[in-house]
């Protein structure tokens, strides 16, 4: 029963109210996140040296991924984590209300963006044929 009430409350809450909580856990799962991306971008250069069996390649890059892996778990976990996934369902929900064009919209305003394109690029020439023959007139 607790936990269907938590539920309900965490979804109700937005992703900016979520993030802004922040706990002794998440700091710890941030720094294990770091080190995890710091330890994956220093494992092909330091780890041969010290371990006979990284100097295959597919073991540093089964190494590499993951360290990359357990850095993105560690940062699911945070509450940021936690404010992500509610954000991503919300635009979810947004995303089904869009109108979406229809083709022959579509096609009449990527006419018009390339009308009015056109004509700022001719603009633009024009000015800058301009300002070449000015600046000829100085400097000769």
């Amino acid at each position: 029963m607790l936990s269907k009430n938590k539920r309900q409350n965490v979804s109700n809450t937005s992703a900016v109210e979520v993030a802004k909580t922040g706990s002794a856990k998440d700091i710890i799962l941030w720094l294990l996140a770091i080190a995890a991306l710091i330890a994956a971008t220093l494992v092909n250069q330091y780890l041969p040296g010290y371990w006979q069996a990284a100097n295959d390649l597919w073991t540093r890059i089964g190494i590499i991924v993951a360290l990359i892996v357990f850095a993105f778990v560690c940062l699911v976990m945070t509450h940021q984590g936690r404010a992500f996934k509610i954000l991503l369902k919300d635009a979810v929900v947004e995303l089904r209300r869009v109108t979406w064009p229809s083709k022959d919209e579509t096609v009449q305003y990527t006419w018009q963006v390339i009308v009015v394109i056109a004509i700022v690029g001719f603009f633009i020439w024009l000015l800058d044929n301009f300002f070449n023959w000015f600046v000829g007139l100085f400097i000769g």
